[in-house]
């Protein structure tokens, strides 16, 4: 299996954390988001063993909401020591909500509103992280207003580029995020930054791209961000405490992906830092990192139920499913890999070529094509592994369509925790 989360039983049927899929399907319907409790919790230690036991300065691993957040999984991984990265207020609010560590949160985005700033100082987070002049601006204006000083990352544009696809690639000078720093644009920002009041600039942020298999990036990345603290240090006398790497470490999709442990990317960022603070005499940087997919991912699966297999001869066969882009946009926005199977076959060879769609009326809403699965039927179940990040996050009322419900697994057991949308859900906005 490509995640320690899912196993086949000796019935020869898919299972998730000790629980039967197909029983899961029978108590809850489909589509059904699946999440492994353990595997989460295995995912977390994993990122802080690597990150305490890699760095002798101080660390914190935390993790990237968008990939997937709700109550309870703000829950889950406050309980782990993990911070929060949060986008909007939206995110922010389910934070609050769920009585996150308010000084573990960390406010991102390229966009945010006066009510999300104001919002993050009435909330005293940790650390707002600014992307631009105008943001700044007035957020300075904000916080004076409140008379609180906000501490605040600047996002940065290391100029790295990760080998990732052209969509999900954040590091490069055309990107819609942060400042560039090869152009003064990041230095010049961190001169204005000292000369507003209620502004304290404690670090800085880079974000280099999305699902990266190579340790090397990083370690490329880090020495950009440390020369540009050195800079600002030597010619403008504000010393960092924080540097953030972001995230975008690469998980398996399929069994070909052959990412590095989560350790081998720490350990370049680690390295990089340890190796240039101790050449240039710096104060060794609160490391921070913040995985989200790699956490959340492989310890998801979606499942679904077949309404119609349509064979055309000499093109394709379609297995059509009860879901598609409504609640996994994914492949339709950048074709990303799926492991598909039929959760009650999971034992039989996988020798039929198919094309997994949606009910979407849309012709491009597919989960996966000219992909291998087991003979199946209508009625049959199919699984859809290592959905756990990007899934419900990225999920919409399309065709008005009722988002699925998220349903918690450990130790055979089940609790729902995002309750599925009904058709009242559906018009309750409506006049």
């Amino acid at each position: 299996m490509i995640s320690d989360a899912f196993w086949v039983n000796q019935d020869g049927r898919l299972t998730v954390g000790g629980c039967d899929t197909l029983a899961l399907a029978r108590e809850y319907g489909t589509p059904l988001y699946v999440m492994d409790e353990s595997q989460i919790r295995v995912n977390c230690r994993n990122f802080l063993n690597a990150a305490y036991n890699g760095y002798d300065g101080e660390s914190l691993p935390i993790f990237a909401g968008k990939s997937f957040l709700c109550k309870e999984m703000c829950r889950v991984i406050a309980s782990e020591g993990f911070g929060l990265d949060v986008v909007s207020g939206g995110e922010l609010y389910t934070a609050a909500a769920a009585d996150f560590p308010r000084e573990k949160i960390f406010f991102h985005g390229n966009n945010k509103s006066d009510a999300e700033l104001t919002l993050a100082l009435e909330e005293n987070i940790g650390r707002i992280v600014v992307d631009n002049l105008p943001e700044l601006r007035r957020l300075s204006s904000l916080a004076m207003s409140k008379n609180k000083t906000a501490d605040i990352l600047f996002r940065l544009k290391p100029g790295v580029d990760a080998h990732t696809h052209d969509f999900i690639s954040t590091g490069q000078i055309d990107s819609k995020f942060g400042f560039a720093i090869e152009t003064g644009e990041a230095f010049e920002a961190a001169r204005t930054a000292a000369e507003l009041p209620y502004i304290n600039l404690c670090g800085i942020h880079c974000h280099i791209g999305s699902q990266i298999f190579e340790p090397e990036p990083y370690a490329t990345a880090t020495k950009v961000m440390l020369e540009f603290m050195l800079r600002v240090k030597k010619e403008l006398g504000i010393s960092f405490s924080d540097l953030n790497m972001g995230g975008g470490f690469g998980i398996k999709y399929k069994k070909s992906d052959t990412p590095p442990p989560f350790a081998a990317f720490l350990e370049a960022i680690s390295e990089t830092t340890r190796d240039f603070c101790d050449t240039h005499t710096l104060s060794l940087p609160r490391l921070l990192i913040e995985p989200g997919r790699s956490i959340a991912a492989p310890a998801g699966l979606t499942l679904y139920t077949v309404g119609s297999v349509k064979e055309i001869p000499g093109k394709r066969t379609y297995v059509i499913i009860d879901g598609g882009m409504a609640d996994n946009p994914r492949y339709a926005l950048y074709g990303a890999p799926y492991t598909v199977m039929a959760a009650q076959k999971a034992n039989h060879p996988a020798t039929q070529t198919v094309t997994l769609a949606g009910k979407c009326c849309e012709s491009g809403d597919l989960i996966q094509e000219h992909t291998l699965l087991q003979a199946v039927a209508p009625g049959d179940l199919i699984a859809v592994l290592a959905t756990g990040a990007y899934n419900y996050s990225m999920s919409s009322n399309y065709n008005r369509l009722p988002r699925p419900p998220v349903v918690m697994v450990e130790n055979g057991k089940s609790r729902v925790i995002v309750r599925g949308e009904t058709f009242e859900d559906i018009i309750r906005n409506d006049i």
